[in-house]
């Protein structure tokens, strides 16, 4: 079986409500749902929350909610891969194989159906343990900065103070759509960044952005606007 779960708790504190907040009239979950269905690539796509009323919006959508989630891993230090591994677990309870599951995070508007789908060709046709959404930073790294408690600037790297930008190493960052893998080597837990067996699945950063604030919310709206405007809009010829 191949799963796609979607975790959306209910105590998000910094936007409240945030996984059913309306992003262009809809929940936001509603995108990550729609996407995971449309893809047809998995035989269940459920839910896993704490929340009752976001156990509601996701039924409504289509996603199953087959338990709710344990409160040990409900609070702000549980990690992704708590909540895939119980997942994982519930399924071994009811005699359920599980060979492959996709991580999509409830905050992800912008996720395509072609990047799950290729994703998963990507990991099965390479025999890989993950493939997980990733984009290059738009900035060089290496010339970075921090600011110090006395305000003053010091580079991270300031033997790069001079390099030409196109010298220096591409690095890139999870783009925090989706981490599809094999359920095996998520309970064994392999490293998804520093693998032999993982790879990213490109983004272009136009598509990537975080939803950890508001300004990330408008920031995410605005995005979404211009690539639906761009999808509408007649060609010219």
């Amino acid at each position: 079986m191949i799963v796609a779960m979607i975790p959306a708790r209910g105590g998000s504190k910094r936007i409240p409500r945030k996984n059913i907040k309306l992003f262009h009239g809809k929940p936001i979950i509603a995108y990550s749902i729609e996407a995971a269905l449309s893809s047809g690539l998995f035989d269940e796509v459920i839910v896993s929350t704490d929340d009752k009323e976001i156990a509601e919006v996701a039924e409504r959508y289509g996603a199953k909610v087959p338990f709710m989630r344990p409160d040990n891993i409900a609070d702000d230090y549980a990690t992704t891969v708590d909540v895939i591994k119980h997942t994982l677990s519930w399924y071994a309870d009811q005699a359920v194989d599980v060979s492959e599951i996709c991580c999509i995070y409830a905050t992800a508007p912008l996720i395509k159906v072609a990047d799950l789908t290729e994703a998963y060709h990507l990991l099965i046709h390479e025999s890989l343990d993950y493939v997980f959404s990733a984009t290059e930073y738009s900035f060089p790294i290496q010339r970075a900065f921090k600011i110090n408690k006395d305000g003053l600037c010091e580079m991270f790297e300031p033997a790069h103070l001079k390099s030409r930008s196109q010298d220096l190493t591409k690095a890139y960052h999870d783009a925090g759509q989706f981490y599809f893998g094999k359920a095996s080597a998520f309970l064994a837990d392999k490293n998804v960044f520093n693998g032999a067996d993982s790879k990213p699945h490109l983004l272009p950063s136009y598509r990537v952005q975080d939803i950890d604030t508001l300004a990330d919310w408008t920031r995410a709206e605005l995005i979404s606007s211009t690539l639906h405007q761009e999808e509408i809009e007649p060609k010219g010829g």
